[in-house]
């Protein structure tokens, strides 16, 4: 599969296509709204970037209770159902009165229940189009991703000068739903990838096999920290430009977006294999420049800049997929996913409290030299480490 032409020229990809667009826009436009009015009601950095990116800190308890169900389940109705969770799990949260505690125990539940969908959704793809054309097709889904969140944060923005908070959530449950109804009805009924039952002692197996191996860890601890530390970044937009907080995802996303086309189409496949360090480093150098509290256009440039890294994890996961047999890919790839999002929740917080006791500017600028240690560290122990054999979960 060489060409975007190719892509959805593919059964069922469009369908799968439009239904996670309408989930991403769904999720920019809650998570600005519940975190602006999270802020509104307490005025708090650390409260404010938990409730957006809070839902990632559940993904490390999916990913030790049920992640086995990625391969187990049967993924329509899975990720059909989870949609529909989603939206009922957002109508709640704009509820008028809720309180603070209310608030956040829904985002953990919500974000319990998404840890399920990653692998479900990604291995889904990996069997649309197969493990040749899954590059791809995830840089289709990365670059929707970011053409999802620059329309949705910018709408996001927008609506809430003229709406309500809580009104902008009721829509974000309404955009859940449709996707839920896409989902539904626009995918063939498959059969789960793999026999068994869903379980927890079938979930930490897999894992610790996954796990088992040098390269895939190293593979995994470069997906998730690095981007996990920046998003600790994003998550004080709010804190650090109270009113041009949309503009600055809008940006953000815009740069993903060009990075994700870059790497996925433009890039020679020689050429892309080592270009995930230096992606990496580009994620994090511009955010040091926040020492200086730049005002909004040189913020939102930087943001721009620095998200163009963001394409490092295209780079990681063909990696992890040469690493991995088929019949675990959806497990993998939700490790993956439930890593990256817990790791971002951590940092989250992590920046939150930093920017509690300092500045958003001066946690912003801790988060991205942290970034730039890490990747340097993983870099120089990768090329310690000897070449390993063909992929088999056996491997120590």
């Amino acid at each position: 599969m060489r060409s975007y032409r190719d892509l959805f020229r593919t059964p069922e990809f469009t369908p799968f296509f439009l239904a996670t667009a309408a989930h991403t826009a769904a999720l920019t436009i809650g998570g600005l709204a519940l975190g602006t009015l999270v802020f509104r009601a307490t005025g708090s950095p650390l409260l404010s970037a938990v409730s957006m990116f809070g839902p990632q800190l559940a993904q490390v308890l999916g990913a030790t209770f049920l992640l086995s169900g990625a391969d187990r389940l049967p993924p329509r109705a899975t990720l059909a159902g989870i949609g529909l969770a989603a939206a009922i799990g957002t109508a709640l949260l704009a509820l008028p009165g809720l309180p603070i505690a209310a608030v956040f125990g829904v985002v953990l539940v919500q974000g319990l229940i998404a840890s399920l969908g990653t692998g479900v959704r990604w291995g889904l793809l990996n069997e649309i189009l197969s493990k040749g054309g899954y590059l791809l097709g995830r840089s289709v889904f990365n670059m929707l991703s970011g053409l999802m969140q620059v329309i949705g944060f910018a709408t996001g923005g927008i609506l809430l000068t003229l709406l309500s908070p809580r009104a902008c959530l009721l829509l974000a449950a309404a955009l859940y739903a449709t996707a839920a109804l896409g989902t539904r009805l626009g995918l063939s009924a498959r059969p789960p990838r793999t026999s068994g039952r869903p379980s927890v002692a079938a979930t930490w197996r897999t894992n610790a096999l996954l796990w088992s191996s040098r390269s895939r860890r190293l593979t995994y601890l470069g997906l998730w920290i690095p981007n996990g530390l920046m998003v600790g970044c994003e998550s004080l937009y709010v804190s650090y430009a109270p009113h041009a907080a949309g503009a600055l995802f809008a940006c953000g996303a815009l740069g993903m977006f060009v990075g994700d086309m870059t790497v996925g189409r433009l890039v020679p496949p020689g050429l892309r294999r080592r270009l995930a360090v230096p992606l990496l480093l580009l994620l994090a150098t511009p955010y040091l420049f926040f020492v200086l509290q730049p005002g909004v256009a040189l913020a939102a440039a930087a943001a721009t800049v620095s998200s163009v890294g963001f394409g490092a994890s295209l780079v990681q996961q063909e990696r992890l997929m040469e690493l991995t047999p088929d019949e675990l890919t959806g497990h993998a790839l939700g490790l993956h996913s439930a890593g990256m999002l817990t790791m971002q929740g951590v940092s989250a917080s992590l920046a939150g409290s930093v920017a509690q006791l300092t500045s958003p500017a001066t946690a912003m600028t801790v988060m991205a030299l942290a970034s730039v240690c890490v990747t340097l560290m993983l870099a120089t122990a990768a090329r310690r480490g000897a070449p390993e054999p063909a992929p088999a979960l056996q491997e120590s």
